[in-house]
């Protein structure tokens, strides 16, 4: 990560951590209190078509605020109907946190194949004076603070009874939006991880 950081104070740009998730109608469970030996029944519909994807990005500079944006992708369970992320989504996307942060990005994710398209590292050459990608190593999900994001909302959504598509982006959203508004939660994510990132200090 060393390079990265560096890199990152060069350019004066804020470091992005990228992630995917996805949640269907059937809701994560949880623990609660309750009376010893009744324990709660969450009755759910048996099966739910349709499922909320998500990518998301934190989004960190020494000095600053840290940031939480993400894209949904809603799938009905329609034939032809894409049910994951294309290249030109995450081009959006890198393209809409570029324009919130009025900055420079060092765009860290993993070794998904979609991230991997000759596309999209067409895109990043071209857009070199704002934009730099790097992959995280594989199996490393424990380097990425969006991971931690996840764990969040789906902590706040356990045992919610959910009916349709509707009521699930609609929590979604607004369980993104509380960590939105709570920077020491995003922080949080990434002092999980144990990278470390600050300011260079140049001398003469």
């Amino acid at each position: 990560m060393a390079g990265r950081k560096a890199t990152a104070a060069d350019l004066g740009a804020y470091i992005c951590f990228e992630d995917e998730a996805g949640q269907g109608l059937r809701p994560p469970k949880g623990r609660t209190w309750v009376p010893r030996g009744a324990r709660p029944v969450v009755t759910v519909r048996g099966r739910g078509s349709g499922r909320v994807n998500i990518a998301g990005v934190v989004c960190y500079r020494p000095g600053h605020r840290p940031h939480l944006m993400y894209k949904l992708l809603i799938y009905h369970g329609r034939k032809d109907e894409p049910k994951s992320f294309t290249w030109s989504d995450y081009r959006d996307l890198i393209v809409a946190v570029h324009q919130q942060l009025g900055t420079p990005l060092v765009w860290c994710w993993d070794n998904l194949s979609v991230h991997l398209a000759a596309e999209l590292a067409r895109f990043t050459e071209a857009n070199a004076d704002w934009l730099r990608i790097y992959r995280l190593p594989a199996y490393a999900p424990e380097l990425n603070p969006a991971e931690g994001i996840w764990s969040l909302m789906r902590r706040t959504m356990a045992n919610f009874v959910l009916t349709d598509l509707t009521a699930l982006v609609r929590i979604v959203k607004r369980k993104l939006k509380k960590i939105q508004y709570r920077p020491q939660l995003i922080n949080g994510c990434l002092a999980q991880t144990g990278l470390i990132i600050e300011e260079t200090t140049v001398t003469t």
